[in-house]
């Protein structure tokens, strides 16, 4: 355990529902529904998804942050609705309820995604080989 987390993002199971965890990594994915924020938080272990339900501090920030921005957050392990268990994960079953969050480092807006879900031209992933 350190400061910055308690589990990696790959860990978390049905065994730590009801835990608080601190977990910190890269935001790979935003999904907001209306009144629910769905975020994917990556690290070097796996992703873990995040839920914003209710209002938190510096809510506004944490919703415009740019893709592979580093943040941490703090929040207990919940259980997903069974309509929303996602088996293709480890971490499928669970999801963290943010209640705090902290930037550790921004980033600015990328040219492409770097786990890209469309293909991207040759030509500009040459140009930015570094992100690849």
């Amino acid at each position: 355990m350190s400061t910055y987390r308690t589990h990696t993002c790959g860990e978390l199971t049905a065994a730590h529902i009801g835990q608080p965890v601190i977990l910190s990594g890269w935001l790979h994915n935003r999904r907001d529904l209306g009144g629910v924020t769905f975020l994917d938080l990556r690290d070097h272990y796996g992703i873990t998804q995040l839920v914003l339900r209710k209002k938190i501090a510096d809510e506004e920030t944490l919703l415009h942050l740019p893709k592979e921005t580093v943040i941490k957050v703090n929040g207990p392990v919940v259980e997903r609705d069974a309509e929303n268990v996602n088996p293709k994960i480890p971490t499928g079953h669970i999801e963290v309820e943010i209640e705090s969050f902290e930037v550790l480092n921004t980033t600015q807006q990328l040219p492409f995604s770097v786990f890209p879900e469309a293909s991207i031209p040759e030509e500009l992933r040459l140009k930015y080989r570094f992100l690849d």
